[in-house]
């Protein structure tokens, strides 16, 4: 009991962390990595593709949210959301709280601003671990924050 009192109090202030080494850190309060990408924006979301099939995750949809946006009449710079997963881990967090189910499957923005740079962002898993109360699936938050860190090392400016 007290160990999970303890967990969970280094969940709610942050102090437990699954960021892999090397990752943008997400601000506390949003919990939004963002980095620059060293690619245009096909080349990024292709490198990064590629690598979520090399890794044999399953790649469930890729959104251009620019074509929708112009579909309605609305002018917005490029902007692609990626959506994939790892069902046999990521559901495991929905059994732990089902509005996880929210977060799940991974989302992974690629944009570009207004100078031409190319940003990849997404949602931190620590943040999102805090956000929905989850204690009991510490290993396998760590496991998801070392997969998008891998594979988003694939485009990320040095």
């Amino acid at each position: 009991m007290l160990t999970r009192l303890i967990c969970s109090a280094l969940l709610v202030t942050g102090a437990l962390a699954f960021s892999a080494p090397g990752t943008a850190i997400a601000a506390e309060d949003d919990g939004i990595v963002k980095f620059k990408s060293a690619y245009p924006m096909p080349e990024t979301i292709e490198r990064m593709k590629k690598d979520i099939a090399d890794k044999g995750i399953k790649f469930f949809d890729e959104i251009d949210q620019s074509k929708l946006a112009a579909d309605a009449g609305i002018t917005l710079l490029p902007s692609t959301l990626l959506v994939f997963g790892n069902p046999p881990l990521g559901t495991l967090f929905i059994t732990s709280d089902p509005d996880a189910g929210l977060d799940w499957p991974v989302r992974l923005l690629v944009y570009q601003d207004d100078k031409g740079d190319v940003w990849v962002a997404y949602t931190e898993f620590a943040w999102i671990a805090r956000r929905h109360g989850i204690t009991n699936r510490d290993k396998e938050f760590k496991m998801a924050a070392e997969v998008i860190s891998s594979i988003t090392s694939t485009v990320k400016a040095k």
